[in-house]
């Protein structure tokens, strides 16, 4: 019984525990090697006889110039004022298009919703130039309304097409029953489907929120005169000065920036993996 006991162990190791520390060690290592550089003295970055793995000295140097001589601070409330605000407003149009999708049946309905996927696919290398033409007709360039509103314009195809996967879990029955109750179909979306949803909507929030924080190309083209740059942008416009790289700093900021991200996931994680597993499944 023994040898039986230990053969099981042996065998959960190999197959279990040893490929999950090797995948935890390989993710972990870029938010490793951000924070011993963020913390290293510039002595220490520059030197070859040293272990460039491990940390010899600390120095808040890099994190003190990232606050006391670039604008990070405004850059990071601009990022999260546009993400917050293009967040919202794909969820708002996401909900009802995933939901009309998921919900109903009508010609054209499938092959709809693999179009508003395949919009997904586009790269914005190809959109940003009409768009372009679009923020400066509106005189939106420089202003938070030019990115809130061209972000949802990649964020709302996949979470409509999330989402209609996760609406089609939700027992029809539910919304039915409700109808013949006389509630109208709005009410019986908001008081029945939606409070179902939340785990699907709170996977499509984060997902959303994610990409709008990283997004780089239309924050560069549309909001990146004076104060008004956003994280990605402001960053790398700061703090690399020709062939000049302002390592330590440039790390500290990728550490900073990542920890809105990972709060996020951190908090609805749960409802994260079960809101990507319906949606996958059923879409």
């Amino acid at each position: 019984m023994a040898m039986v006991g230990s053969n099981v162990r042996r065998s959960r190791w190999l197959s279990l525990y040893l490929p999950l520390t090797f995948f935890m060690v390989f993710l972990m290592f870029p938010f490793y090697w951000m924070l011993i550089v963020s913390l290293k003295p510039n002595t220490d970055l520059l030197n070859m006889d040293l272990n460039p793995f491990l940390l010899y000295s600390i120095t808040l140097d890099h994190y003190s110039y990232l606050f006391t001589d670039t604008a990070f601070m405004r850059y990071t409330l601009n990022t999260f004022v546009v993400t917050v605000g293009s967040t919202l407003l794909a969820l708002s149009a996401s909900i009802f298009i995933g939901y009309a999708l998921g919900r109903f049946r009508f010609r054209g309905g499938t092959l709809m919703g693999a179009l508003i996927f395949l919009c997904y696919l586009v790269p914005p290398t190809l959109l940003f130039i009409p768009l372009s033409q679009i923020v400066a007709d509106f005189g939106l360039y420089n202003t938070y309304w030019s990115l809130i509103f061209t972000y949802p314009t990649f964020l709302i195809p996949f979470a409509s097409w999330l989402l209609m996967g996760y609406f089609r879990t939700i027992a029809i029955d539910l919304e039915h029953a409700a109808l013949v109750d006389g509630a109208t179909r709005l009410q019986a979306m908001r008081h029945i489907v939606l409070p179902l949803a939340m785990p699907g909507i709170l996977s499509a929030g984060i997902f959303c929120f994610t990409l709008g924080w990283n997004e780089f190309l239309y924050a560069l083209v549309f909001m990146s005169s004076g104060d008004m740059k956003t994280v990605p942008v402001g960053v790398v416009t700061d703090l690399i000065r020709a062939d000049v790289y302002f390592w330590g700093s440039l790390m500290a900021a990728g550490i900073l920036g990542s920890v809105p991200v990972a709060v996020a996931y951190s908090f609805f994680v749960d409802n994260y993996i079960s809101g990507m597993t319906a949606g996958a499944t059923k879409g």
